[in-house]
């Protein structure tokens, strides 16, 4: 088993990252997550083929189109996007992969509110990419007091432990 925190640390010290699933309509936890690195110094990409323009900058339809090669991606879209992101990933070169689930990375926790897809994480482990299969950003970095206890609570349901394959 691997332990979170050491793939987080892994994802954090990375200095680019594109946001999949930001919204102008409503505050979501990829717009709040965008604006967490954005207010830590990253150079952060909206993502969203839906919009022009996210907050200011340009948002981009997806991560082919941006003006560099991120480091890390954090996606926050149904299961079946991340499997589409993820397979951009890999024909990019993208080495590091965050899915977003809010009640940390046991299989089957909140499965309606996860961005988790168990092919997009073979994918992944197939061609090398670090990924973080659930849990959130927020709760890392710079949490603020709600996303500290989420974390405490996954961490005493043991929910911050990822199964790596054999």
């Amino acid at each position: 088993m691997t332990r979170l925190n050491n793939l987080v640390q892994q994802f954090l010290v990375q200095k680019s990252i594109a946001v999949v699933g930001v919204s102008e309509k409503k505050e979501t936890g990829a717009t709040f997550n965008y604006k967490k690195f954005k207010e830590a110094g990253y150079r952060v990409y909206p993502i969203n083929p839906h919009l022009q323009t996210f907050q200011g900058s340009v948002c981009y339809p997806d991560l082919k189109s941006l003006p560099e090669k991120v480091d890390a991606v954090f996606v926050l879209a149904n299961p079946g996007v991340t499997q589409k992101i993820v397979e951009e990933c890999v024909r990019l070169g993208i080495k590091y992969v965050w899915m977003h689930c809010m009640m940390g990375v046991k299989p089957g926790a909140m499965k309606d509110q996860t961005s988790v897809s168990a092919e997009a994480i073979k994918l992944c482990q197939e061609h090398g990419i670090h990924v973080i299969p659930g849990s959130c950003p927020a709760q890392f970095l710079n949490p603020d007091f709600g996303h500290r206890m989420i974390r405490g609570v996954c961490g005493l349901m043991g929910n911050l432990k990822i199964r790596t394959p054999a």
